[in-house]
């Protein structure tokens, strides 16, 4: 063997030592990497679920629409609450690019299962007067039974939005089916799906303008107005809404765009992934320091080994490349577990959810890239330690 050989080894010669440790200690091996692989799932599972989320998010904002605009009550200069005109959303419905236009209007009644239940157990719903082609509006539709119509609007008749209807514990709608509204018995005709753009309407009991005038005491002002326009107008919209809504007061009226509400919301949620990618980050220390462990106990136990090998002609590299690729490969191993094991949480989590699955390339190569690297300075010191040794030192500590 010539000097030039004997100075460098194989690609295929390291990966065979670097795994003799390994192979001969698998359940201690097993056990080191443990950490590792926990602190790679985690990070893997956090950006991932981030991602599949916030690509769910999107696309269903994407198929109800992003041209919906909302128009509320504003405040007055003392900070009272204004009320928009009953004309507003005739007037609205003048702007050429509005394709539709639906409203509700607040009430102050309360709705109840019964009449027996004390009043302040409210459960937060509020009961709204609806125009009837809300649902369409606002990007629902109906879960159970139907909605309201030209006759049933007139009637003590009210239609459930999603959150309210567990929350009064009624799952479905059978004949007869009434709830407890302004002290007196409202029949329920209907559930409806979630409003994702206008979660409000969830937990709302919804009944008729004309109902609601007759039996709960509204005036017939709408309290929020919803406008779909054509998607390509909807920042032209937008700048007249107010003033057509309320030539007088136009800055007493409140103009917004859900879908610019959770895009934002979407994208503040990342701000709370921090939180679990330090979670991930302690438990990768907690890997590295298991590495090092375990290295620093095989370079103790195989002092007969690295004798016997430095005897052999082995040069000091040779020892320490050795024990640097075990510990690599320990890590790289435990990397491998872990992104597996974030990825299929991801996956499983994201299916149940009807996301799509997103495993940003950020999440599994960095992942990887973090391990090898924990593994390298975890490895590092015994490796040293390891190439320091004479055989003859090696070899009489036996």
């Amino acid at each position: 063997m010539t000097a030039a050989m004997a100075g460098r080894l194989r690609a295929g010669d390291v990966a065979r030592v670097a795994s003799i440790g390994l192979r001969t200690r698998k359940a201690r091996a097993a056990l080191s990497a443990l950490g590792i692989a926990i602190g790679v799932a985690a990070i893997v599972a956090v950006l991932g679920l981030s991602s599949s989320s916030q690509a769910g998010l999107l696309a269903e904002i994407d198929r109800l629409g992003t041209n919906l605009l909302t128009v509320t009550n504003g405040e007055d200069l003392l900070g009272n609450t204004t009320e928009l005109p009953k004309a507003a959303p005739g007037m609205i419905g003048r702007v050429g690019p509005v394709t539709a236009v639906e409203d509700t209007g607040a009430t102050k009644a309360h709705a109840y299962r019964s009449p027996f239940i004390p009043a302040i157990n409210s459960n937060a719903l509020s009961v709204q007067a609806a125009s009837l082609g809300l649902p369409a509006a606002v990007g629902t539709g109906i879960a159970q039974g139907g909605y309201l119509n030209a006759a049933t609007a007139n009637e003590p008749v009210a239609v459930l939005g999603a959150t309210a209807a567990s929350r009064l514990g009624i799952v479905r709608v059978y004949p007869g089916e009434r709830i407890w509204v302004g002290n007196q018995w409202f029949y329920v005709v209907g559930i409806l799906r979630p409003a994702v753009l206008a979660p409000e309407i969830d937990a709302s009991v919804l009944v008729g303008f004309p109902a609601a005038g007759k039996y709960l005491g509204l005036d017939g002002h709408p309290s929020t107005i919803y406008v779909r326009s054509a998607t390509e107008q909807v920042p032209a919209v937008q700048s007249v809404l107010a003033a057509t809504a309320n030539p007088d007061n136009p800055s007493q009226v409140n103009v917004s765009r859900p879908s610019d509400a959770l895009v934002a919301r979407a994208k503040a949620k990342n701000a709370f992934n921090g939180l679990f990618l330090g979670l991930g980050a302690v438990a990768l220390l907690v890997g590295a320091i298991g590495v090092a462990n375990i290295m620093v106990i095989s370079v103790l136990e195989r002092r007969s080994e690295i004798g016997l090998r430095r005897a052999l002609g082995a040069t000091r590299s040779h020892i320490r490349i050795q024990f640097l690729s075990e510990a690599m490969l320990l890590a790289l191993l435990g990397g491998a577990v872990g992104v597996a094991a974030g990825a299929t949480a991801t996956a499983v989590y994201a299916t149940s959810k009807d996301w799509a699955v997103v495993i940003p390339t950020i999440a599994w190569a960095g992942g990887l890239a973090s391990a090898v690297l924990i593994g390298a300075v975890a490895g590092l010191l015994p490796a040293l330690r390891a190439a320091r040794m004479s055989p003859t030192q090696a070899l009489w500590a036996v």
